[in-house]
């Protein structure tokens, strides 16, 4: 992104706080005038001591203006920092509110090319760098400007000679700011991708600690976090060696300043063409302007880091969505679905796959029917149970919902008439009551045992130390592979969706437990259409009608006594389930 762009940017994250922004700049504008005035008062001060009828009460009529001069600037320069950091933290909350906003609207594919590690950094520490850049650098740089351009007239004013003198050394400075500017943006670029690393090997251990047990491997990624740690301090070596290197030579540069005031000040003194008080006065204009100059190092590193942060915050606000609503949409509220699936000609590929996912497939459902969806790992089954939900990006024309393509329904509305328990039962760190409960967080306690009951996990919630007030781990690691799966399974039954899509949800129940939870949806729920993807044959054969995919293909399709007819894909699975059933 270019330095432009990137300015484009910082204005429209101060846009919505252009008041406060103002009145901070206004208020520093008022702190430097302040500033300029008071040396002139203590030159003046100076000049008639040297006088010999000065008396003590005309000293009070310049300490007095001095000291009540110096109670403002500190009150108004309180002021202005309130409203320039407010500024920054409103800019913080704005963006992490935009941010998170934005991932909600991705399609999953999205987090399977960018891990929550990345995303976790850019949204928390480049955050924070944009707050530093917008509060502390804009107050930092606006000081600086306002100091040079008030104090400079009246060190002019004083000697012209001194003043050019003593500022000789700034475009040295200027010049040593610019030959580093590059080598700290990337040097500061390279310390954020480190940071994001080292997050994501964070997250997914912590995510995967029990794997991590299981296989004993404890010592590798301690291994693999000090490397990462270890890139992360060279990192922050180098970028620290760079600062380390130009900060001080801004600074010694500023300092020179005030020795060539003294050393030509002294000569001028010495042949009377200047007086101690322009003296006194021009060594403060200098002081002034050593320390906003200074500070101009520290500008320069937040402004770095704010560069590269917003480059890494626009890479996700600037990445559009794949899967939205196509306007205009058709409204189809969940009270008026009947629950009629059709497809037609339905085809899929994974962006970067040679072989397409989903082939040519046709088919049709009716209201309240129980279809088994069957084949082997890799056959297309769960992407098209992601196809229905548009997780993945279907074309027009090629899924129907009661008869209306499914693009042309909101996501909304389509999402809303659809319960879809995927393969992984992903559960929140909260009860399982709110677990359960999570797409209709009001509903009372009544219905949510009622859902349970549905998925056969009551009788073991109750079991449980605080029963449905028990608080289930990170990504529900406390309960069993069955207990998450049959709790997702209650978390969609709440919902009371018209169409239930059960992707190989029930794969860590066994056969007798899957076939009763079936029962239950087919008898206690008949408007219910109910597809089930699913390995356990002996559950599918309940159904109604079963798919059966090989290739992205529906090969066959029927009902189970039909199938086990047909010499095919299906009778294979069921004589190769029926051996596995004997020797077990």
């Amino acid at each position: 992104m270019g330095q432009s762009r990137r300015l484009s940017k910082l204005g429209a994250y101060l846009r919505p706080h252009w008041r406060e922004a103002g009145l901070g700049i206004v208020a520093l504008f008022t702190v430097n005038g302040l500033g300029v005035y008071i040396p002139q008062l203590i030159r003046n001060c100076v000049d008639r001591l040297s006088s010999s009828n000065f008396t003590d009460g005309e000293l009070w009529e310049f300490v007095l203006p001095i000291i009540s001069l110096t109670a403002a600037m500190w009150l108004i320069r309180m002021a202005s920092r309130i409203w320039l950091f407010g500024v920054g933290r409103q800019v913080e909350f704005d963006l992490k509110q935009k941010i998170f906003q934005h991932l909600l609207s991705m399609e999953p594919a999205y987090f399977a090319t960018n891990t929550s590690g990345d995303l976790i950094s850019r949204a928390t520490s480049d955050v924070d760098n944009i707050r530093r850049l917008l509060g502390f650098a804009v107050l930092s740089l606006a000081n600086t400007i306002f100091a040079y351009a008030l104090t400079l007239p009246y060190m002019l004013a004083i000697n012209a000679t001194i003043t050019v003198a003593s500022l000789a050394v700034y475009p040295v400075m200027f010049l040593l700011v610019h030959l580093f500017s590059d080598r700290l943006r990337n040097e500061q670029a390279t310390v954020q991708g480190r940071i994001s690393e080292l997050s994501e090997l964070i997250q997914e251990d912590v995510s995967g600690i029990a794997l991590i047990k299981i296989y004993a491997q404890e010592e590798n990624e301690r291994r693999a976090f000090t490397r990462k740690n270890q890139a992360l301090l060279n990192a922050n070596i180098q970028l620290a060696k760079s600062r380390n290197t130009l900060f001080p030579l801004i600074g010694g540069l500023a300092s020179i300043s005030s020795l060539i005031v003294i050393w030509l000040g002294a000569g001028r003194i010495a042949e009377n063409s200047l007086t101690v008080g322009d003296f006194i006065a021009l060594l403060l204009y200098v002081e002034r302007l050593v320390f906003p100059t200074a500070l101009l190092g520290f500008t320069i590193t937040a402004f770095q880091r704010g560069e590269v942060s917003i480059d890494r915050i626009e890479a996700i606000l600037s990445t559009q969505p794949k899967i939205y609503d196509f306007a205009p949409t058709q409204p189809l509220p969940q009270n008026q679905v009947m629950g009629k699936l059709e497809a037609k000609h339905l085809n899929y590929q994974y962006p970067g796959s040679k072989e397409p996912a989903l082939a040519d497939i046709n088919f049709r459902i009716e209201p309240g029917e129980t279809i088994a969806i069957v084949g082997a790992i890799g056959s297309g089954k769960s992407t098209l149970a992601n196809s229905l939900t548009r997780l993945i990006d279907i074309q027009p024309g090629q899924l129907f919902l009661d008869g209306i393509d499914i693009t042309k329904i909101s996501l909304t509305d389509l999402r809303s008439a659809i319960a879809y328990v995927p393969q992984d039962s992903f559960l929140f760190s909260t009860s399982i009551k709110n677990n359960i409960r999570f797409g209709k967080p009001l509903c009372d306690i009544y219905t949510v045992e009622d859902a349970a009951k549905i998925a056969q996990i009551h009788p073991e919630i109750l079991n449980f130390p605080q029963k449905y007030d028990t608080i289930v781990g990170e990504r529900g690691i406390t309960l069993s592979g069955g207990q998450r799966q049959r709790t997702a399974l209650a978390r969609a039954l709440v919902v009371d969706a018209p169409i239930l899509i059960l992707d190989d949800a029930l794969s860590s129940v066994d056969n007798q437990t899957a076939t009763a939870i079936l029962n239950n949806l087919s008898q206690g729920t008949q408007r219910k259409t109910v597809l089930f993807i699913t390995h356990q044959l002996s559950a599918a054969a309940t159904a109604d009608r079963i798919f059966v995919m090989e290739n992205g293909k529906i090969v066959q399709t029927g009902t189970h006594n039909e199938l086990i007819q047909q010499p095919g894909l299906y009778q294979s699975l069921w004589n190769q389930n029926h051996v596995e059933e004997l020797l077990h």
